[in-house]
């Protein structure tokens, strides 16, 4: 229960800005225990078990953004196949055709559809998780839950378009003739690392978003410029050896070019792009849960 006026309280504040129940008094002192939530100061703790003990919230709030997605339209589940195969079609007539773009060797259209499938689960994943706390103004002004499960519950929502279109994936590799080998075994790894990715920075975005409201506006150009430095359209060979390295701080340079050595075998393993990516994002998780974390106490106030 919530503190109320009037009524006679016993035990200590809670430092870090979560739910506790106070300790009652003896019942002859006519005491009612209460739960009072404050806001942290400082660079609060992470507190990760606390999401475990609500990892039930979790769910449901993965599930309902999961049902809500395609509420209401046409197509439906449909959009998570159009969307990367029309894109593909695009880029297989500007950039194969037109523009000769090198594939390294794989037809164009399987060698950007399979850049397209990670990064069209990043862009989804970054917009969404970017604008769920104010999306979920009412429920965050209401109820005490940590509020990380909010922009990560969009973030794992879209897991489910990712196996759509990568079903698809599986499809087109079957229709050129491209065998699965065992380093296919990869790919739950590269997963992780593109959920690390959009989870990082889509916490950074989702507490600016709260705060600056023109973050609405500025993701999309942030997506848009964020698709031209990541090898979607081109291969990362294009890039001089010298700046391979400062290259690979994109995350997602090591995932799109993960996904086509582990898919197609194109080329031997990257190891230096997927090490530095991994650190990178890495790095972006932890700044953002932490920046987050600080944020935090201020939502219930200004969302």
């Amino acid at each position: 229960m919530y503190e109320e006026d009037g009524l006679a309280r016993s035990g200590t504040e809670n430092s870090l800005g979560q739910a506790r129940m106070i300790e009652p008094a003896p019942a002859s002192a006519g005491v009612v225990p209460v739960t009072i939530i404050r806001p942290s100061s400082g660079w609060a703790p992470l507190k990760l078990r606390e999401l475990w003990e609500y990892r039930e919230l979790l769910y449901f709030l993965v599930w309902r953004d999961i049902k809500v997605r395609y509420k209401q339209t046409v197509l439906g589940a449909s959009w998570a196949i159009i969307q990367p195969f029309l894109t593909m079609v695009a880029f297989s007539i500007f950039f194969g055709h037109l523009a000769q773009i090198s594939s390294e060797g794989i037809p164009y259209p399987i060698f950007s559809y399979t850049a397209l499938v990670p990064w069209m689960y990043f862009a989804n994943a970054l917009t969404q998780s970017s604008n769920s706390l104010v999306l979920n103004e009412r429920v965050i002004t209401k109820v005490y839950f940590p509020r990380l499960l909010v922009p990560a519950s969009s973030v794992l929502a879209g897991l489910v378009d990712f196996m759509l279109a990568f079903v698809i994936l599986i499809a087109m590799m079957l229709a050129y003739g491209i065998a699965l080998t065992v380093a296919v075994l990869a790919v739950p790894l590269l997963i992780v690392l593109t959920v690390a990715t959009a989870l990082g920075v889509g916490l950074l975005l989702s507490a600016f978003n709260v705060q600056y409201r023109d973050v609405r506006y500025a993701v999309p150009f942030l997506i848009q410029f964020w698709l031209f430095i990541t090898p979607v359209a081109y291969p990362s060979s294009l890039v001089p050896e010298s700046w391979r390295a400062i290259y690979g701080l994109n995350p997602m340079v090591g995932v799109i070019e993960g996904f086509r050595w582990a898919l197609l075998g194109a080329g031997p393993m990257p190891w230096q792009l997927l090490i530095i990516s991994g650190l990178a994002a890495m790095g972006l998780v932890i700044g953002g849960l932490y920046y987050f974390r600080r944020m935090e106490r201020t939502f219930a106030d200004m969302v």
